[in-house]
């Protein structure tokens, strides 16, 4: 008897899981997102903000799609997708909004596959660009944005914050 895995949840090693987020996901995730703020210029973790974030998100695919990797059943790491329209390209593209790893298991290589993992998922599901942000001095974030095909914009970000 063969064990089928749907092309959102594959194994990438022999203990580890890259698949959809669920309701379920949201503490997890949210802790996460706690140690990538930590180190963001611009963000400061807050458990109770960024659980009213995520949880409309898993809401609601429309709006994004999280995906979490897991070792031995334990989730460490998360990535998201934010979804759009862009004018210029005419239809549908995403923000890659958060992509992070626990500290313990950061240099294995999970974070090319968790990336990979959303890059192919918003191939399939007809966006025509992804864009990211990243702090100007997140050299190892760049590094890796870059490797998996990313250039660098001749856009500049501007924020207006409420």
């Amino acid at each position: 008897m063969m064990n089928t895995i749907s092309a959102y949840q594959r194994p990438v090693a022999s203990m580890i899981t890259i698949r959809k987020a669920t309701l379920e996901d949201l503490d997890a995730i949210c802790r996460l997102l706690s140690l990538l703020f930590e180190q963001e210029a611009e963000f400061k973790p807050d458990f109770a903000t960024q659980s009213k974030g995520v949880e409309e998100i898993l809401n609601d695919q429309e709006k994004g799609q999280f995906f979490v990797i897991e070792d031995s059943g334990q989730i460490v790491g998360c990535v998201n997708l934010l979804f759009l329209v862009s004018t210029a390209l005419g239809g549908k593209t995403a923000l890659l909004e958060d992509l992070v790893l626990a500290k313990a298991v950061r240099g294995q290589g999970w974070g090319k596959q968790l990336l990979d993992h959303a890059i192919q998922y918003a191939i399939h599901n007809g966006c025509k660009r992804i864009t990211v942000l990243t702090d100007k001095d997140n050299v190892a974030a760049q590094s890796l944005y870059q490797k998996m095909g990313f250039k660098y914009s001749e856009m500049i970000p501007m924020r207006l914050v409420f």
